[in-house]
């Protein structure tokens, strides 16, 4: 699943903020095109667009690779906006400025937009056919409507993400299963083997620093599936929602690939994990019968030894 696209979707009156964003924009630069847009994974989308400029190629939805937008130019960990006046006569831009020229695009003004856990949400930009000036005082008050707009999305973001982890909560994952039904799919039910143990002898400061690092795992494991997201219910339990079928062999595969990846530690502590799975098809059950499956198919998992992984059809047998 495209993020942070379709979390915008449960936004509450995103639409709304983000026209008024534009709107106060444009009473800053009238003359300009303005763009929010949302980056991820490499992908640019552009939300809300206002002034259009029938001669720019750009509409609202539009996504592309951002290898192809002027926006791969901002420095998202210094959060410094890139300015260009004069496109035509920008050197640095090399052979970059024949195709902006051919799209009419000959000054931009691109203004990052950082969550404060370093994450870049996207950018507020302006983009003219003629040559610009772009005043350092209509700069800044840019980034203070991006700092306003950022307060939104940090209280939408509490909604439905985990705040110490930064992964997806409960609410979450139900919304996401009662919008995909009719497709088949994958619940991996996780919970960490000895960190009871890290909390008792390092404290729950480490405890913290060991659930955040295993986070970061598991979001690295999903990027790499297709319809697919990681969850943390609570302690040190985490889902992992798979929405697309395979194999038996293939869901084997994966899990003792995430077996492997959690319980790899260059630390005096070690953790690994234990995993229940739970598969259904088109016709599938509730969520929260594929959690109970997937929870006794943990069970097994831990009482045979832990490290390991167990699927609920052969605990049923």
């Amino acid at each position: 699943m495209n993020q942070p696209f379709e979390e915008l979707k449960m936004y509450q009156n995103f639409d709304e903020l983000a026209n008024d964003v534009l709107d106060f924009a444009k009473e800053i630069l009238p003359e300009q095109m303005l763009y929010l847009s949302a980056i991820e994974a490499g992908e640019q989308r552009m939300l809300k667009i206002a002034n259009d400029k029938g001669d720019i190629p750009m509409v609202e939805g539009m996504q592309l690779e951002l290898n192809q937008s002027l926006c791969k130019l901002i420095d998202f960990e210094t959060k410094q906006p890139v300015v260009l006046e004069n496109i035509p006569n920008a050197e640095q831009l090399g052979d970059w400025r024949k195709g902006l020229d051919e799209a009419h695009v000959r000054s931009y003004l691109g203004i990052p937009i950082v969550l404060t856990s370093g994450e870049t949400f996207g950018t507020l930009c302006a983009i003219n056919n003629q040559v610009s000036l772009y005043e350092q005082k209509n700069v800044q008050l840019l980034q203070r409507i991006v700092r306003l707009f950022l307060y939104y999305l940090e209280l939408e973001r509490y909604a439905w993400k985990d705040a110490l982890t930064g992964l997806y909560n409960r609410r979450y994952l139900t919304k996401q299963f009662d919008d995909h039904l009719g497709q088949a799919g994958a619940i991996f039910f996780l919970d960490l083997d000895g960190f009871k143990q890290v909390n008792d002898l390092y404290g729950h400061e480490t405890g913290d620093i060991v659930l955040q690092e295993v986070a970061q795992r598991l979001q690295r494991v999903v990027r790499e599936q297709d319809d697919a997201m990681a969850v943390r219910l609570g302690g040190d339990e985490f889902i992992l929602y798979f929405g697309h079928a395979d194999t038996k062999e293939g869901w084997e595969q994966l899990a003792a690939q995430i077996v492997s990846v959690l319980s790899e530690w260059d630390t005096d502590y070690r953790v690994s994990t234990s995993i229940g799975i739970v598969t259904y098809n088109e016709y599938r059950p509730m969520l929260q019968d594929l959690l109970q499956q997937a929870d006794i198919a943990l069970y097994a998992a831990k009482s045979s030894g832990k490290n390991a992984y167990q699927f609920y059809e052969l605990v049923k047998k």
